[in-house]
């Protein structure tokens, strides 16, 4: 019998339950996959936690790498015995589990070169990293980017992939072992927040102008020094919310601090269509298997240490990418 962590509740890692689930026969559109390795995202907390909303028990997860074990009727893009990668939100979630159903759709075809763990621990954060590097923001040789999380998943795939167009970045970090980390994968520059003024050292790096745009991951406790990082008429990409929601503030506030503009995209508007997709996943694995961009997975799990996992993921414990090995 097959097993899924579940949450009949909301709240902390606690509410996570190892349970036997039972599997059956895909239907139109599905396949049933079997799980080698599946991805721990930020965004799982966000499930478990209540922010996102979902009906109650409910699976967790959204990204995941194995085999097809069986096809439903109108599948044809992928076949039995194929090795695949996939993520998603709502229409994915329940990824925590040994084998499942699933919608074939956003299934992806693993190239040779990629194995199950990689493909768990970077099809999330390397599609986030494609849209953010490609279609964010015309990037030119000589750009500067200041990027929180410098030393999390999709924070060391964008400090290559920038490194890799000629883009200077600059990393914030929560401790030295971090700051090293984030220098090691193509940072040119960390500040460390726990101690340093982020805005007034962005400043100092960039001989008073501000970076060209801000990835910020973290949301509510850094959108002010972001703001105050950038340079007039700056890019703000609001990517995540780490430390909680901006609150609603006064658009005028762009215009004071020098025309700024800003976004909060998510990734499902950047894979909604299927050859934009394959697109930017083409070329993220072909980066990876060619070794442009190294995929770092600090942290492996067993299914049943998914409270663990939590919690190490929330008190900022962990470094590139976790996943749960089968």
């Amino acid at each position: 019998m097959a097993k899924a962590v579940r949450m009949h509740r909301v709240g902390g890692p606690e509410v996570l339950e190892l349970e036997n689930v039972e599997v059956g026969s895909p239907g139109p559109g599905q396949v049933r996959l079997r799980h080698v390795a599946v991805g721990l995202n930020y965004a799982d907390t966000y499930f478990r936690n209540g922010t996102y909303p979902v009906p109650l028990p409910s699976g967790l997860g959204v990204e995941a790498a194995g085999v097809v074990e069986a096809l439903g009727e109108g599948v044809t893009h992928v076949a039995v015995g194929d090795r695949v990668t996939y993520t998603g939100f709502i229409n994915t979630l329940g990824a925590y589990s040994t084998e499942r159903l699933v919608p074939a759709a956003p299934l992806i075809k693993l190239p040779d070169a990629i194995g199950f763990d990689t493909a768990a621990a970077m099809t999330m954060r390397g599609l986030t990293s494609a849209y953010l590097m490609r279609r964010i923001h015309a990037f030119k040789p000589g750009d500067t980017v200041l990027l929180h999380a410098a030393a999390g998943g999709v924070g060391l795939i964008v400090s290559q992939w920038a490194k890799l167009l000629g883009i200077t970045v600059i990393g914030t970090v929560s401790t030295d072992d971090k700051a090293a980390v984030a220098l090691a994968h193509g940072c040119a520059h960390t500040i460390n927040y726990s101690h340093e003024d982020v805005a007034k050292r962005v400043r100092e790096l960039t001989d008073g102008k501000g970076v060209d745009v801000v990835f910020d991951s973290v949301g509510k406790s850094t959108f002010m020094a972001s703001l105050d990082s950038l340079k007039r008429r700056g890019l703000m990409v609001c990517v995540g919310t780490a430390s909680g929601t901006i609150p609603p503030f006064d658009p005028q506030l762009l215009a004071m601090k020098g025309s700024l503009y800003l976004t909060r995209p998510a990734l499902a508007d950047y894979i909604a269509d299927p050859a934009e997709k394959a697109e930017l996943a083409a070329e993220v694995f072909g980066h990876v298997a060619a070794g442009r961009i190294r995929i770092e997975i600090n942290q492996r799990y067993a299914l049943d240490d998914a409270r663990q996992a939590h919690t190490d993921l929330e008190s900022r414990k962990t470094t590139g990418s976790s996943v749960f090995m089968l």
